[in-house]
């Protein structure tokens, strides 16, 4: 294999490794305001639960809404 398709392959796969590594950081921020009751977004106090699956011993998603912003996210707890 040539030297430079190596190189371009480990930039990619760090990069992405990286940039994932940073989408979960945020995610977890988000998640951590709203337990506080707090939207990420416009930062009042107007976030509410909007939907609540999963059974058993799994993980269950958790679906937020801000009624200010109208912030939206779902989150695998």
């Amino acid at each position: 294999m040539d030297i430079y398709l190596i190189l371009f392959l480990l930039i990619i796969g760090i990069g992405s490794v990286v940039t994932y590594g940073y989408y979960l950081r945020e995610k977890n921020e988000h998640l951590r305001a709203i337990e506080s009751g707090i939207c990420p977004k416009c930062h009042q106090k107007t976030i509410v639960l909007t939907d609540q699956r999963g059974a058993g011993c799994g993980s269950k998603m958790v679906s937020f809404y801000c009624e200010a912003c109208g912030y939206e996210n779902t989150f695998n707890v």
